[in-house]
């Protein structure tokens, strides 16, 4: 089968694109598809008409058009739908219901019935009202415009994708029949779960010169209050007081300066370093800002406990976290607050711990249970490892997609 996935922006600086579209890309190509990742790069214009195969993927992105106001959205969806058609494709795979490849999909379904592809939309997010339109500084006609695409995108596509539980009980809602939504969660490949566990079983890495236990906190901020964190890190700090905080990961608006402020009204003192400069953890709270992804298992391989804190709100619920699973797939022991697809990518007490959401107590105590029990957290790290490559592992979870896209597939559900 001969599949075009479109995406609405490139593959850097956000994830979606390079995180679930190209590793479920990867799978297809294994299987035997034929698979093109087709891409407008507007965030990183320096790959504008740039090629290059991946995995047994094509991913090209498209030439983008001048810069014109207005204009410049137009043809860039006009390109995205001419070179889709190029291609000829028995599938196309529309990765986000809204802005360009939300009007690619548009466009795409002026077609005749009997002319067109097969249309797929695979959505990762809620973005309408409660999810990312309240959280993106997007204009009153923007934020108009994407709930409409969303509504109009999820209720006129041949079949629906969508990673989280709660996506797929709000296409029901909307009316999709049940039979067109297939749930598929961000999953991991095997070699990626190899490379991230290799020498991660809890303290085989950290080294003699660390002298504290060290929680970690891998995040993009947006999902929890950052007094929260504060709040949790005193707890613990009460039971447990030369424990440290390690801060890997920033916020979308900076909101990593909160959490430096709350720290220094607690007392709290800072670092800004990276892990291997600061070794020692001389502060309380060693803050790296971001890393490359082939750095992280050098960071996780520090912690003894990561903490996952995660407001109970839609957008929360709606996703499936993409840190959450290279934690777990990593074998690092963590204790999440129980929303969403946390309940669902965790088994509490088996391969993480799940509190309720804004318990701090119950958050305290339960990263003070780990922090004291290293044969605990060894085995939550090792069934963590292993329930990642059985339940979410790409080379599983490829069977559905091939579902959704029409080609049967041989997963039971």
């Amino acid at each position: 089968m001969n599949v075009v996935m479109v995406g609405p922006f490139g593959l850097r600086p956000r994830g979606t694109m390079g995180v679930r579209a190209l590793p479920m890309a990867r799978a297809l190509a294994h299987r035997g598809h034929t698979v093109t990742v087709l891409l407008p790069p507007w965030q990183n214009p320096d790959d504008s008409g740039r090629c290059w195969e991946d995995g047994g993927v094509a991913v090209e992105n498209i030439s983008l058009p001048p810069g014109v106001p207005g204009l410049f959205h137009l043809l860039t969806a006009f390109r995205l739908t001419l070179r889709t058609l190029a291609l000829r494709p028995d599938v196309v795979v529309l990765f986000k219901p809204k802005a360009y490849s939300g009007l690619t999909h548009w466009l795409l379904s002026l077609l005749p019935r009997g002319r067109r592809p097969r249309l797929v939309v695979d959505t990762d997010d809620w973005e309408g009202a409660g999810g990312w339109n309240d959280l993106a500084p997007y204009t009153p006609a923007q934020r108009r415009f994407f709930a409409w695409q969303e509504h109009w995108g999820l209720t006129h596509a041949d079949a629906v994708i969508v990673a989280s539980r709660t996506l797929e009980s709000l296409l029901w809602a909307l009316g999709a029949p049940p039979a067109q939504v297939f749930y598929v969660p961000n999953g991991v490949g095997y070699r990626e779960l190899d490379a991230q566990s290799a020498g991660l079983k809890n303290g085989e890495q950290q080294g003699s010169d660390i002298r504290h236990p060290v929680i970690l906190l891998y995040t993009r901020f947006f999902e929890f209050p950052a007094a929260r964190v504060i709040d949790v890190f005193d707890y613990v700090r009460g039971n447990i007081p030369d424990v440290r905080l390690l801060v890997v990961g920033s916020g979308l608006s900076g909101e990593e300066e909160e959490l430096f402020r709350l720290a220094a009204q607690s007392g709290l003192t800072v670092g800004h370093n990276t892990v291997g400069t600061d070794a020692r953890f001389a502060h309380d709270i060693v803050y790296c800002g971001l890393v490359p992804a082939e750095a992280l298992p050098d960071y996780f391989a520090r912690a003894d406990v990561a903490i996952y804190p995660f407001d109970d709100t839609l957008v929360n619920r709606a996703k499936c976290a993409v840190k959450l699973r290279d934690l777990l797939a990593a074998g690092v022991p963590v204790v999440a607050e129980a929303v969403g697809q946390n309940r669902e990518m965790i088994r509490h007490t088996e391969t993480g711990w799940l509190v309720e959401p804004g318990d701090v107590p119950m958050f305290g105590d339960a990263v003070v249970q780990l922090l004291g029990d290293e044969q605990l957290r060894m085995r939550l790290a090792e069934a963590a490892i292993r329930d990642m490559r059985e339940r979410f592992g790409w080379e599983r979870l490829v069977g559905i997609v091939e579902r959704a896209l029409g080609c049967g597939g041989d997963y039971d559900d």
